[in-house]
């Protein structure tokens, strides 16, 4: 059996571990970041311009159905050509983007407004430092489109980065090109490009064209970028990764004579190196592996701005070696841990002090800490000669690599900070999310996961940020074998010591899964193989039970006490004013995520299961629902609140792409101007709540709540029996609100009694029509609920869970099936939780994801919240639930617990700090969670709940 779990099925071939000290096999394919053989991109063939007829003037027209002949014009220059990603074979007809560019070529204004534009794809959306003024963005980009002839690159104007930030206009995406200018190179000849001045989004069906395998093999090959002296491309969403194909992913061992006699040791060259002009050859082997470090500006004219650390060692000793600038994209794939290499002319500087060490391996080596090995490709320029493992002889006394594998048992009496070395299956990966750097445009990328190794019953909570190893970083998945190194120790002692441990990567973590596990030195550690022995032991149906991917992940859990949760900084500069989320969350990028601290009042909390969601969600996605408003035309103004003004990308904030035109703040803001009736209303098919960025806005006073005035007329006991009433009642989402025409006039008491799924306060009831602003932000997404991992579809989920590709990439098959078809973990639903400003002038819909019913009880631990009165008793499911639950009784519908309805009620006009978890996943969807809720005994003392 080829499978490592012996007691089950075989594992498929990608996640097996073979038997011995080798932990499998590494896969053929080394990602798509290999060198090719001629790095050069074909120059495009040249094309004959044509004299604009009278009806080209109004724009080109569609691209011909057949390929038409066309002679080539061998006296115009292949500089001038636009773009010039990849053109057509020689004789054929021009693509429509490349008629266009020859129009606002021509053009007096130096630019084309087609009147009918036809569909494109976006093929490739890459990212480079700008050459701009410190007031100018950070970074341009490039977009390559395709018309079904070719494809074409593209400069988008920079006050349109806005649309790749937010991930409006990705790979794949379907964009109409409406507007467009020709920018001359003032510091070349006859050199232009085409630049991106105005898109509209575009409807995908069966005509939209799509790239070729054949035109996608161009894309990636090291042509420099469109504008400016930049040399390389940057990857698209952070800067630590390597990127094109400029980074060469092997390099191959040499064939030298090592002499032993001619070498110096580090112990030499640390004592001697300032007598020294010139130094005698290194022999050393690597301990240690930083991640990339990129350190361009836009003021600087640097070609290639990298900076890589390693740990190298001989028999004295061990010092620092850094990899600079064009010797990394040319050397830092094939530099590992464990690696021989033979260094010659090389230069050695003063150690610089501010940089992470690793945790030496072994005590016993001696660390020459004040001098570092500087490889560069001038003065000198340094010779690197790799030495393959077979050939390294045991008389050079070099060190073997040692590791410090702990299992799950061992780490609960680790310190913090410790630093170690772990081994485990996963069960549990998050989607792939961005944390903002200092500098406004910069972001970490980092994820989630949990490993097991059966020597406990609590799996080892990772926090692992990219390592500049993409190819592995973005393969994590449930049921791979991963192994991290150089990992530190997260704990509180301060805190509840039952609060729980993770593990956080550092400057020189390596993260390795199945495929890439042959040939490590790891694999001959003895706590590694006896995790390949347990693994042997495992039935893989019961392991696959525990499996989940993606959705939000509420950890860490913020500090027990506010203060803490604001560390040094002061109070004032941790709170935001509830009526200035609407520019925090403007300000997200895409999958950025962001922890926000309000001041303000719990008033209403509404249940919302999870089908009635799924029916909100299935209709017209926001995107959707723009192409259409830009498509047709509004009628009058009351449909503009509705479904959202048309505008244009030229505009300073481009928000007709994909973006309403108001916020649904002000939507709501607007709709108060129209005063509603004291009798309750209802929307006609659910209860459920309004959603961020839909057509409709529905009114806050449409919801029926479960009021403490009602507690008087109803006591908890006959709260209690609520659930026979809720099974007498249709199941029918109808039954429960009325026609948005009619009025109900029920008593509230026995409303309450028929819906049982919301509680609201005596104030809230009291302010709710008075707001100057309420912000709907409630509405949770298929990506935001971790879902069962399915391993026939493990290609698809795990393309959802990271991030958009800089590069289109042909799948050799495909699928129809949508990520909100796959299984979730959850239970029942979800609550929506109004937050009233403390002035009770603003509002803030917000939503808590409870997480229970899942097999694996470990995954979301409940405890985690247990000083939150109110969250802890939402996170647990109450018996009734749990009897609902079991006989498929409340589908539509689930209540409130007493437990829940108490402590909302102790908390009935009080002020309390909410912490709020912010995530941007893409177009304009945005999620808000509640994840802490303070309470503030004293001024300015805010304490826990």
């Amino acid at each position: 059996m080829r499978g490592p779990m012996g007691a089950g099925a075989a594992l498929p071939a990608d996640t097996s571990l073979r038997a011995g000290s080798a932990l499998g096999s590494r896969s053929p394919s080394h990602g798509t970041r290999r060198a090719r053989a001629d790095p050069r991109p074909a120059r495009p063939a040249p094309w004959r311009p044509r004299r604009a007829s009278a009806a080209d003037r109004s724009g080109p027209s569609p691209p011909p159905p057949p390929r038409a002949m066309q002679e080539p014009d061998p006296e115009r220059p292949a500089e001038e050509t636009p773009g010039g990603v990849a053109a057509g074979p020689p004789g054929e007809e021009a693509s429509w983007l490349r008629r266009l560019a020859e129009e606002a070529r021509s053009g007096w204004r130096l630019s084309a407004a087609p009147a009918e534009p036809p569909a494109l794809t976006v093929a490739a959306v890459e990212r480079y430092l700008a050459e701009a003024p410190p007031a100018g963005p950070r970074y341009w980009y490039d977009v390559t489109l395709a018309d079904g002839a070719g494809l074409e690159r593209c400069y988008l104007a920079p006050r349109l980065n806005r649309l790749v930030q937010r991930a409006h206009l990705h790979v794949g995406a379907s964009v109409r090109l409406t507007r467009c200018s020709y920018l001359y190179d003032e510091r070349r000849l006859r050199r232009g490009l085409l630049c991106i001045d105005q898109l509209l989004p575009a409807a995908s069906n069966a005509d939209t064209p799509t790239p070729t395998p054949a035109e996608t093999r161009g894309l990636g090959r090291p042509s420099p970028p469109l504008r400016g002296e930049r040399r390389h491309y940057l990857p698209l969403w952070n800067n630590e990764d390597p990127y094109g194909d400029m980074w060469v992913a092997e390099q191959p061992p040499a064939r030298v004579d090592v002499d032993v006699s001619k070498l110096i040791s580090l112990g030499q060259l640390e004592t001697t190196w300032r007598s020294r002009v010139h130094f005698r050859p290194l022999l050393v082997r690597v301990l240690h592996k930083s991640r990339l470090r990129y350190y361009g500006k836009p003021e600087k004219k640097m070609d290639v701005p990298y900076q890589a650390y390693f740990e190298v060692a001989d028999g004295s000793g061990m010092m620092s070696m850094v990899l600079w600038n064009s010797l990394c994209p040319e050397w830092y794939n094939s530099i590992n841990v464990g690696t021989v290499l033979l260094l010659e002319q090389y230069a050695v500087k003063d150690s610089y002090p501010f940089k992470t060490q690793p945790t030496p391996r072994d005590s016993q080596m001696k660390r020459f800490a004040t001098i570092e090995i500087s490889l560069n490709i001038r003065n000198p320029p340094t010779k690197i000669s790799i030495i393959s493992e077979e050939m390294v002889k045991p008389e050079w006394g070099l060190p073997e690599v040692k590791y410090q594998f702990i299992t799950r048992s061992e780490l609960d009496d680790l310190p913090n900070n410790h630093s170690c070395d772990v081994i485990g299956l996963v069960t549990f990966v998050g989607r792939v999310e961005r944390t903002r750097k200092k500098d406004g445009e910069d972001f970490w990328l980092y994820r989630w996961a949990h490993a097991i190794d059966g020597t406990s019953d609590q799996p080892f909570i990772l926090e692992i940020f990219a390592t500049s190893q993409p190819d592995v970083f973005e393969r994590i998945h449930p049921m791979t074998y991963l192994v991290c190194t150089q990992m530190r120790v997260v704990r509180d002692l301060s805190e509840n010591p039952s609060h729980t441990i993770y593990l956080t990567t550092s400057n020189e973590s390596q993260i390795f899964i199945t495929g890439w596990h042959k040939g490590q030195p790891y694999t001959k550690d003895t706590k590694v193989k006896n995790f390949i022995q347990w693994t042997r032991t495992q039935s893989e149906a019961n392991q696959m039970r525990k499996t989940v991917i993606g959705g939000y992940y509420p950890f860490p859990r913020p500090p027990n006490s506010f203060l803490k949760y604001c560390k040094s900084n002061k109070v004032e500069s941790v709170l935001k004013a509830i009526g200035d989320l609407g520019e925090e969350i403007e300000g997200l990028h895409y999958r950025e995520h962001k922890r926000v601290a309000i001041q303000g009042i719990i008033s209403a909390i509404r249940c919302i299961s999870y089908s009635s969601a799924a029916e909100d969600a299935s209709g017209v996605e926001p995107a959707q629902e723009d192409i259409e408003s830009l498509e047709n035309p509004p009628v009058s103004k009351q449909d503009n609140v509705h479904k959202g003004k048309t505008r244009n990308l030229q505009t300073e904030e481009p928000k007709s792409f994909v973006e309403p035109s108001c916020t649904p703040g002000e939507q709501h803001q607007t709709l108060l101007s129209k005063k509603s009736t004291a009798k309750r209303r209802a929307p006609h098919k659910s209860c459920a709540g309004t959603e961020q960025g839909t057509a409709s806005v529905i009114s806050v006073s449409s919801y029926p709540y479960y009021t403490r005035s009602a507690k008087k007329k109803l006591s908890l006991n006959e709260f209690q029996h609520e659930d026979s009433v809720q099974e007498q009642a249709p199941s029918d989402s109808s039954q429960y609100c009325t026609d948005h025409e009619e009025i109900n006039d029920i008593p509230e008491t026995e409303e309450m009694a028929r819906t049982c799924s919301s509680w609201q306060s005596d104030l809230w009831a009291q302010v709710k029509d008075k707001l100057t602003k309420y912000l709907h932000h409630s509405t949770i997404f298929p990506e935001s609920i971790p879902c069962k991992f399915d391993y026939m579809y493990k290609d698809l989920l795990i393309q959802q869970y990271n991030l958009h590709a800089a590069v289109h990439q042909p799948k050799e098959t495909r699928t129809d099936k949508n990520i909100s078809e796959f299984k979730s973990t959850g239970g029942l639903g979800y609550y929506e939780v109004t937050v009233l400003g403390i002035n009770h002038d603003v509002a803030i819909d917000v939503a808590f994801l409870p997480f229970f019913g899942h097999e694996d009880p470990h995954l979301f631990p409940v405890e985690e919240v247990e000083n939150d009165t109110l969250l802890s008793c939402m996170s647990c499911i109450s018996s009734c639930q749990q009897k609902a639950t079991g006989d498929g009784t409340f589908c539509d519908m689930f209540p409130l617990s007493n437990e829940i309805v108490k402590a909302a009620m102790d908390l009935d006009g009080r002020h309390v700090v909410c912490i709020l978890d912010v995530c941007h996943l893409g177009d304009d969807k945005v999620e808000v969670f509640l994840s802490k809720i303070y309470k503030t005994v004293e001024a300015d003392v805010p304490d826990p709940v």
